[in-house]
């Protein structure tokens, strides 16, 4: 079984959502001194690949720790969005050939893009119009996911698209790099860690074929 890493590393001063707060990785102790070595690390909830929780909109919605782990395991289908300029509304996701019986949908577009290599910040990628996250609430999806840092536009006021899927108990699965992943079946894992009460989870996230 080969492994498709699907996750953004996490370094010392990498891009993060505006607004966000910055990553610092400091050694504490190291061989040298202290015969070991351990690093702090400061970082936001919702750096690189992580999962937002209901709690991250919902007031008293679930936080990460209390999400169903089995959300995070199991068939996925990647849909191919690349061609999407703006928000991906009902009708790209009509037309984008998701089987009826997905679960896990991952939103592949052309942000994934920016990853490779990584560039700053950028606010004009590809989001998850409020139009579709009904479509996808419709068709009973249990996870989301998308290839760039929120799956919100820039700027959008009230946060319809989150407030949407997470009020539904939909968790959302952001920061992702589908560069290299063909659209289609996959299976899929992708963790969050058990942070309690949080509202999010940094997430490792690999997927493979059958």
């Amino acid at each position: 079984m080969k492994l498709i890493d699907v996750t953004i590393p996490i370094r010392d001063a990498m891009t993060v959502y505006r607004g966000n707060p910055a990553v610092r990785i400091r050694p504490v102790m190291t061989l040298e001194k202290d015969g070991v070595h351990v690093s702090e690390l400061r970082l936001g909830s919702h750096t690189g690949t992580h999962v937002d929780a209901p709690s991250h909109f919902i007031k008293g919605g679930k936080g990460i720790d209390r999400v169903d782990a089995e959300r995070f395991i199991g068939p996925a289908w990647v849909a191919d969005l690349r061609r999407v300029k703006g928000g991906i509304g009902a009708g790209d996701l009509a037309t984008a050939r998701i089987p009826r019986a997905s679960r896990r949908v991952l939103l592949r577009t052309s942000n994934s893009r920016w990853w490779h290599p990584a560039r700053a910040f950028q606010t004009d990628f590809v989001y998850l119009a409020p139009d579709g996250a009904d479509w996808l609430v419709e068709r009973g999806a249990q996870l989301v996911g998308i290839d760039y840092l929120s799956i919100e536009g820039y700027g959008v006021a009230d946060a319809p698209t989150h407030t949407r899927l997470l009020g539904a108990g939909i968790p959302i699965l952001e920061g992702l790099d589908l560069f290299n992943v063909r659209p289609g079946r996959w299976q899929m894992a992708a963790l969050p860690l058990r942070i309690k009460d949080g509202d999010a989870g940094l997430t490792r996230a690999v997927l493979w074929t059958n």
